[in-house]
């Protein structure tokens, strides 16, 4: 009993004490302890919030930080971080822009997501705006720059870094490595002895991709360590590019090999259609992955031998979305499109490869229709576009002058984060001028923070087509002192420009100084310029005699430029010389027995055009159909000569009709000398009235708001009675109408064209 005397009296102490203290609270603690579950709530309410984020659920994670009555840098950096790795950059900013304060992982969160974002120049203010910065916010803006090739600025940033780690040295070396200069990345390689195995390998990967093997193989020789990537990396160096001798004895001497290696000797005999091989080794794999199925696969695919490519596919174990679309483009690539199709169709799940690989598939076979159809189909779907597939739908759109698709898409690239690199600039430049938009073309062109000769070819070949030649040469003049070397092509469009426009004494200049000042040698498709530049001018001798002057065989373009220049000044002889030459070379050729008929009817000759037909018959020719199509709300509408089956053809001959008188009151004369056949005047001008390009344009006027332009393309020349009426109904009308034809570009205004009649 009296033991457990002084436990008792302990207890009682305790309560007394515990009452007394209820009854007298100490401020201090109960604020201390109120504090501590108030941090507890925080830190849950953080968590919370990052799950959320990490799960996709925005809605809910927003609910929760609307809903918390304390929040801290913790819970503004979770909810900016959650944002941008939902892809919700506006969001980010904006909760950036009004926190309260922040600290330094606050502005390397928000600098990331800039970054991310490819808003490079944002991304540089905010950076030099931070209070305090470390190594992360130094190396983010280093891989910033890096990642979207502008390799100056990264070394500026790397060479201004207080403190360096590795990741700084590597980010550098990547951007040299992955920009092309392989000098620069050598040169800071060897200023460093420490590099890691992973900076070796990349190094080695670089000279590979330069196809500089022997300096790849004195990095190997040199590591003093290596790794599987080691020699896996100099083995596929030694199979892509022709040394499969060398692969095959690294292969054998590697201490270890994974699917990889062995997946780099399959690639290897693929690319250098050595099938028989790469099957072999296919087949002894102890271990195979998608990458090893979807190599085979396409060598066969590469070798049209589809059968064993489908067998291939229909037995893979580990079949992946790769192995999906590697079956289109296989399909695609040999033509067979509805297989293609049927495979797309049947796939479990698309990414952005599966549609690109549909939608070029498509445009490849011709059927830019349906490409576009897809690619419309895709943007409903919401899927994320690449570049490869931003540039294969702006390549289709220019193929069909799908103007406003084109703006469309122009929209989601710049919506996208895209900046105007060459890639993608490259591509929209190529749409506008194709699509007749010069004036687009040139301010996408002017964009361009980066430009290369293909840039400034596209615009000088643009303009040089829409008829633009005095611009066409100013472009090339800035080239020239930008730096740019002229190639091949820039001289050929150069040459076209001046052609066009009938300049004839600049383009005899620029033809005889291509070698003297660019070291560019005269090619056949330069004196085909010339001749063509020469022939427009009606300066036929002079444009025969260069011919049979040149150094080389004339081919059949060449004689093609002069057959035309012949027709339009009516040099019978020859003309009719010039075309039996190309029949010869091409006999094929539908146009060229055209042009000759044209040549024939037009001097009266109606017995030798009754022969050109029975020709054409003999040997199995068909004349190419003419037609025309427009776009209208991104739909293409396509017409032919006398059109029966659009659904408003009769509204379209019913305002042609209208057209035609008010063209006739301003004085309008058909060119009856263009129809080939030997009937009555009345007769001609009825079959002239309804080609398709005029069905076009009087669509066009009727469905395209006033104020825009009516543009039209035709798949063939735009014939002489067609240019001299649509002039007309430009007056007539107060339109603005850009025909494309096969051979250039025609802007009609107030009755008169940007060709000036000579094309």
């Amino acid at each position: 009993m009296h033991t457990n005397v002084p436990n008792r009296f302990w207890l009682l102490q305790t309560r007394s004490f515990q009452a007394q203290r209820s009854r007298n609270p100490n401020p201090k603690r109960n604020k201390l302890l109120s504090l501590t579950r108030e941090d507890e709530v925080v830190k849950q309410n953080n968590i919370a919030i990052s799950k959320h984020m990490r799960n996709g659920q925005l809605e809910s994670a927003h609910r929760i930080f609307n809903n918390m009555p304390h929040r801290t840098c913790v819970t503004w950096n979770s909810m900016i971080s959650g944002y941008l790795q939902n892809d919700k950059f506006d969001l980010a900013r904006r909760l950036f822009d009004n926190m309260p304060t922040r600290d330094l992982v606050s502005w390397n969160v928000m600098l990331s997501g800039y970054v991310r974002n490819r808003k490079l120049s944002l991304a540089r203010l905010l950076f030099d705006e931070m209070p305090n910065k470390d190594v992360v916010s130094w190396n983010t803006m280093l891989s910033g720059y890096a990642q979207n090739g502008c390799v100056n600025e990264a070394r500026e940033i790397f060479d201004e870094m207080p403190e360096k780690n590795d990741i700084s040295w590597n980010g550098v070396l990547a951007a040299y490595i992955q920009n092309g200069r392989i000098e620069s990345a050598y040169k800071l390689f060897e200023s460093k002895s420490d590099w890691e195995i992973v900076s070796w390998n990349s190094m080695m990967a670089g000279f590979l991709r330069r196809k500089r093997l022997v300096d790849a193989r004195c990095l190997f020789d040199r590591m003093a360590e290596r790794d599987l990537v080691s020699w896996n990396t100099m083995i596929s160096g030694y199979a892509q590019n022709g040394g499969l001798l060398e692969a095959q004895k690294l292969f054998e001497e590697a201490p270890v090999k994974d699917v990889f290696t062995w997946t780099a000797m399959v690639s290897g005999y693929v690319q250098n259609g050595m099938l028989t091989e790469a099957r072999t080794v296919f087949d002894e794999m102890p271990e195979k992955n998608s990458v090893s199925w979807n190599a085979m696969i396409v060598g066969y695919s590469q070798c049209g031998k589809m059968d064993m490519a489908r067998e291939l596919f229909e037995a893979m174990p580990c079949r992946n979305i790769s192995s999906w679309n590697t079956m289109i483009t296989g399909y695609a690539q040999n033509g067979e499109i509805d297989r293609a199709r049927s495979v797309f169709n049947n796939m479990p799940s698309r990414d952005s490869i599966s549609w690109a690989a549909i939608i070029a598939g498509y445009a490849h076979t011709g059927n830019s229709q349906e490409a576009l159809n897809l690619f419309i189909e895709m943007m409903r779907d919401g899927e994320r576009m690449n570049r490869s597939t931003f540039t294969c739908a702006l390549s289709t759109c220019a193929d069909v002058a799908a103007l406003e698709l084109g703006n469309q898409i122009h929209g989601r690239l710049v919506k996208a984060g895209y900046e105007l690199g060459c890639y993608v600039g490259n591509a929209l430049l190529a749409m506008y001028c194709k699509c007749g938009s010069i004036e687009e073309a040139h301010d996408v062109f002017e964009a361009m923070a980066e430009k290369d000769v293909v840039s400034w070819n596209t615009m000088i070949v643009g303009y040089a087509r829409h008829g633009f030649g005095k611009q066409a040469l100013e472009v090339f003049e800035s080239m020239k002192l930008k730096g740019i070397k002229p190639d091949d092509v820039t001289m050929v469009g150069v040459l076209s420009a001046c052609s066009h426009a009938g300049l004839v004494s600049k383009g005899t200049d620029y033809f005889h100084s291509m070698d003297k000042e660019y070291g560019i040698k005269a090619k056949p498709n330069h004196y085909t310029c010339m001749i063509d530049l020469l022939g427009r001018a009606g300066r036929l001798e002079d444009a025969e005699s260069l011919m049979r002057n040149m150094p080389f065989e004339p081919d059949a373009a060449t004689w093609g430029a002069l057959l035309g220049a012949s027709r339009t000044h009516g040099n019978t002889k020859l003309g009719e010389e010039a075309a039996w030459k190309c029949l010869e070379m091409e006999p094929e050729n539908s146009g060229m027995y055209v042009l000759l008929s044209n040549l024939y009817a037009s001097s009266g000759r109606w017995s030798d055009v009754q022969k050109m037909r029975v020709i054409m018959r003999d040997k199995g020719v068909n004349k190419v159909p003419g037609y025309s199509w427009m776009e209208v709300q991104n739909k293409i509408h396509i017409f032919s000569a006398g059109d029966s089956v659009h659904p408003e053809k009769d509204r379209i001959y019913a305002f042609l009709e209208e057209l035609d008188l008010l063209v006739k009151k301003e004085g309008f004369v058909s060119v009856t000398k263009m129809v080939l056949h030997d009937v009555e005047e009345e007769e001609k001008e009825h079959m002239l009235r309804y080609h398709s390009e005029k069905l076009a344009v009087a669509f066009g006027i009727l469905s395209v708001p006033p104020g825009r332009p009516i543009r039209v393309i035709k798949n063939l020349r735009v014939c002489e009675d067609c240019h001299k009426a649509i002039k007309l109904i430009s007056k007539v009308t107060g339109r603005l109408i850009i025909l494309r034809d096969s051979n250039r570009f025609h802007h009609f205004s107030n009755g008169s064209c940007s060709c000036g009649d000579y094309w």
